[in-house]
């Protein structure tokens, strides 16, 4: 059969999946270069947006007709440009997407530029690429570390995090630990619906002062205790109400899950439990994103999202049991386990 009777349709969507990475690339140099601030300032033509970005007239009016096209900009290059809703969510602001497609455009783009290192030999992307691990790289480098906990708060803002307490109650809680708890903003999401509640976050040192700033904003240090340390060697608080493990298992292999969720389950009262947070591999072609992560964290740091199946067994092994399924935005989903037997 001749290429020419090659339906149209399956063309342009082949052709739309090889070219996604441009898309990247275009909404990163747009972050990077800060152009939807400078267009929120008043700079709105090509010249005056190059000029204010110390970049390429030429390549920046080129730029802007492929971000009309993405839905990034609204307008044209004669009467002006202006920030779509997308385009506000690059804006370098609180709350904000920006690092996250700073963190996605540089990190984490070599290290899908290294994906076949993967999956040929099971490896990571991200160590081909930058001769470490994320941890590594993470511990290493200050100033990566501090965008990447952004890049994070950024995402769980967007995704799921100010969702959990609406579906979830926390209004009795007493002591609320957030273990590996990164930034800070699951746990004062949390204490911000627990009046009563006390809160300990657990995490490696050099996330510990991102922690603080953010608690310090949110809910106040007076209700909150920061422990440096291992997760996997700090010992957990004994008998807390909830326990909160977010987005934490994606990125470790069965039997480091199984070891930490076995420390949990011994700390835990009767009446604890404990709540996971990650995105839940469906059956079928439903849900993308959580296959998107799945493959993401496998070339990132050697991680997986998992099946519920998955989750049953691992809290079947550590001596819990899943109570419920909670669906939170952005295909995540919060399981709360509790003891078994």
């Amino acid at each position: 059969m001749s290429t020419e009777s090659t339906p149209r349709p399956a063309a342009r969507a082949t052709i739309d999946l090889i070219t996604a990475a441009w898309h990247t690339q275009a909404v990163y140099a747009a972050s990077k270069l800060g152009l939807p601030d400078l267009i929120a300032a008043g700079h709105t033509g090509p010249a005056e947006l190059a000029k204010a970005a110390d970049a390429d007239q030429d390549a920046v009016r080129r730029l802007l007709r492929l971000l009309l096209r993405l839905g990034v900009v609204d307008g044209d290059e004669n009467d002006g440009y202006r920030n779509t809703d997308i385009g506000d969510l690059l804006r370098d602001r609180p709350g904000s997407l920006r690092d996250v497609s700073l963190l996605y455009g540089e990190e984490f783009y070599q290290a899908w530029g290294n994906s076949i290192e993967t999956f040929r030999t099971g490896g990571t992307g991200f160590e081909k690429a930058y001769g470490r691990s994320l941890l590594g790289y993470l511990g290493e480098d200050p100033d990566a570390a501090q965008r990447f906990q952004r890049a994070m708060q950024a995402q769980a803002k967007n995704f799921s995090f100010d969702a959990v307490p609406q579906l979830i109650d926390f209004s009795s809680d007493r002591h609320v630990v957030d273990i590996a708890g990164g930034s800070g903003q699951l746990l004062a999401t949390v204490l911000g619906a627990a009046p009563k509640a006390r809160g300990t976050l657990i995490d490696l040192e050099h996330n510990i002062p991102i922690a603080r700033a953010h608690l310090e904003q949110t809910v106040g240090t007076d209700r909150t205790e920061l422990v440096a340390g291992d997760m996997f060697t700090t010992p957990v608080p004994r008998e807390a109400d909830t326990y909160l493990l977010s987005r934490v298992l994606g990125d470790w292999q069965e039997d480091d899950c199984i070891r930490l969720l076995r420390s949990i389950r011994e700390a835990m009262a009767p009446h604890s439990r404990l709540l996971i947070i990650e995105m839940v591999v469906q059956d079928g072609k439903d849900g993308l994103l959580a296959p998107l992560w799945d493959l993401h964290l496998m070339i990132v740091n050697g991680g997986h999202q998992r099946s519920i199946g998955e989750y049953r067994d691992l809290s079947a092994r550590s001596g819990l049991s899943i109570e419920r399924c909670v669906q939170l935005p952005m295909e995540t989903s919060a399981l709360v386990l509790t003891p078994a037997g």
